[in-house]
């Protein structure tokens, strides 16, 4: 079953994007850095990495070519183009923008509770 979370989905193409900025990658290799980098805490389903995929190619954002591993066996690459490149970067700042007002918003609820309890 796909992710319906539109917020998880979000932030799958931020990071696909991020991931492909580093360097080229394929699917599955990008499901397990996900879940490296963050210590095992994100854990995306590889349809759901697939379906981000196919958008973000679709967008024109990354483009994808195969090269062979091994004598006989293909792997889907992704390559992130100009447009993924100046996209990743809006959605870091759009990301980054939205984290640190939602903190802000838990902070000040949180002082206020703290100031109606005395």
């Amino acid at each position: 079953m796909a992710n319906r979370n539109p917020l998880l989905n979000g932030i799958t193409d931020l990071l696909i994007l991020d991931i492909l900025s580093v360097e080229d990658s394929y699917a599955y290799e990008i499901e397990k850095t996900i879940q490296e980098l963050s210590n095992q805490t994100l854990s995306i389903p590889l349809n759901t990495v697939y379906t981000a995929i196919y958008k973000l190619e679709r967008e024109g954002y990354i483009t994808e070519y195969s090269k062979l591993v091994g004598r006989k066996r293909t792997r889907i690459y992704y390559h992130l183009e100009d447009s993924g490149l100046d996209y990743v970067a809006e959605l870091l700042e759009n990301y980054h923008s939205l984290t640190s007002s939602v903190l802000a918003t838990l902070d000040a609820i949180e002082h206020t509770k703290d100031n109606s309890s005395k």
